[in-house]
């Protein structure tokens, strides 16, 4: 099955109704256990409060007329007897106990009956707690033929002959409990089967209804991005901020402009690619046609050719060469800059002495173009902070340019100037100028001036050059230029601060 085949509901809807299914589970449980709880608890307090006054009608009509104890100060067990007897006839659960002021018990027919060890003591709190509340208020005590669990009771004092007491009677024995717990058990089966069946009939509508809703502004961000893998590029998904996964919209939408971004920039950089390799290729093309017609001359005609014609044609193929080699040279700097594979290796220089040495490197080529070459430099020593094989190869590529451009009689200035926490560097000359419509592309990869027969040189590939290197040094470089009266290109370098 291919992508485009594939719905939203396979694996994420799985997931969704696998967890429906268990959080219903868990709930269907959860209720019955709470239930169950609270309406044993329930029924335990009904109970006490309709027996709360039990103990005290015990001591009001069984001791009203007969002690609890006999003369020796012993326990009247008949007495006790007959008691379990008549209440036994009523409830067979309930267990009576007489206890001490201190807790203790003091006899309790149950107890005879039993063979393990039964508690000898009651926790009197929850027995004074009880009275005070006059059994109204939910309250359990102590068990003593099951000692450590707390069962529902009915309590109440007595002050008989100087003997102080409780008459404590457990209202839910075992007995009770045995017959509760298998009725609550059947209840709560046929409860728990109809609740289960009930909860998953309206969990299964509502569970539909909610996975709809809530995959909703999923399955149109799924549709959105296949129709942009489709090939759909301006598509978007509207409205981001009123989906209810805004974050992933925002990021698709953001993704998506991204990539559309880096596609036109591609297209660009393939455009201009192939104006690169279409006007370096007619660039190499000149210098090679000339270098072969001289070459082939020279093979042909050496016999008739005179000295001096030789040496003038061999001198136009040494400049022909040099042009090809500076042309191949630019190629190699400028796909090192563009790839990003240079590193500016920033330190300390005088850029008053480099300026001296480029100044009397091209003085020659200058003098024989019948051009005045200057440096306007202040009297101190301008130091300045960066990659001086770099500075020094733009500021090579400026003055090259300068000089090319400039017609005989013409001058060209190289100036420096200290402003602020920077230095201001300066190539001015008074040549050809640049039109106005040309200046913002004298940076691109390739730009010739002036496309005209007269004046096939172009700026080429050093401008670009320079403007990369500007950007290694987080500057800029800015160019003033009329037509005819010259031109003055611009940057600062951050002063060296001793």
């Amino acid at each position: 099955m291919s992508i485009k085949e594939k719905t939203l509901t396979p694996r994420l809807v799985k997931k969704l109704w696998a967890a429906f299914v268990l959080l219903v589970i868990l709930m269907g449980a959860s209720y019955i256990f709470i239930t169950g709880y609270l309406t044993n608890k329930h029924n335990q307090a009904i109970t006490q409060q309709v027996n709360a006054k039990v103990a005290e009608h015990v001591i009001q009509e069984k001791f009203q007329n007969t002690s609890p104890f006999l003369e020796d100060d012993s326990v009247n067990k008949e007495l006790f007897g007959d008691l379990m007897h008549d209440m036994m006839a009523v409830n067979r659960s309930i267990e009576v106990y007489l206890l001490n002021n201190i807790g203790e018990i003091q006899y309790s027919v149950v107890l005879e009956q039993k063979e393990n060890e039964p508690a000898r003591r009651v926790d009197l709190e929850p027995i004074n707690s009880f009275i005070r509340s006059k059994g109204t208020e939910y309250i359990t005590g102590d068990d003593p033929l099951n000692p450590g669990e707390k069962k529902i009771f009915s309590a109440a004092p007595f002050n008989i002959n100087g003997k102080e007491g409780f008459i404590y009677i457990i209202l839910a024995g075992k007995e009770f409990e045995l017959i509760s717990d298998n009725l609550l058990g059947q209840y709560f089966t046929k409860l728990g089967i109809g609740t289960t069946l009930l909860t998953m009939l309206f969990a299964a509508i509502i569970g539909m209804l909610s996975i709809w809703f809530l995959t909703k502004n999923l399955r149109l961000i799924i549709n959105t991005v296949r129709r942009f893998q489709e090939g759909d590029l301006d598509v978007r998904i509207e409205n981001p901020n009123e989906s209810d996964i805004e974050v992933f919209a925002h990021s698709f939408n953001d993704m998506a402009d991204t990539i559309v971004g880096n596609m036109d920039k591609m297209k660009s950089v393939d455009t201009l690619r192939r104006e690169l390799i279409a006007n370096v290729s007619h660039d190499l093309r000149t210098p090679l046609a000339i270098l072969k017609g001289y070459v082939e001359t020279l093979q042909i005609k050496r016999d008739s050719l005179t000295e001096e014609q030789k040496q003038e044609y061999l001198q136009i193929t040494h400049d022909n060469i040099d042009k090809l080699s500076n042309l191949i040279n630019q190629l190699f700097d400028y796909s090192k800059l563009e790839a990003e594979q240079v590193t500016p290796i920033k330190e300390p220089f005088s850029i008053t002495e480099l300026s001296h040495d480029l100044i009397a490197k091209f003085k020659v080529l200058a003098d024989h173009k019948k051009i005045d070459l200057q440096l306007d430099n202040p009297e101190e020593n301008c130091m300045v902070f960066a990659d001086v094989s770099l500075v020094e190869r733009a500021l090579q590529n400026l003055i090259e340019n300068a000089i090319k451009y400039t017609e005989p009689n013409g001058k060209v200035t190289l100036g420096l100037l200290k402003k602020g926490k920077n230095i201001v560097i300066n190539i001015t000359d008074t040549g050809t100028g640049i039109p106005v419509n040309e200046q913002p592309f004298i940076f691109d990869r390739y730009k010739q001036v002036d496309k005209s027969a007269k004046k096939q040189q172009g700026y080429g590939l050093g401008l670009a050059i320079v403007k990369k290197i500007m950007d290694l040094h987080d500057t800029t470089i800015t160019v003033l230029s009329k037509p005819r009266e010259g031109s003055s290109f611009t940057f600062n370098l951050p002063a060296y601060q001793i």
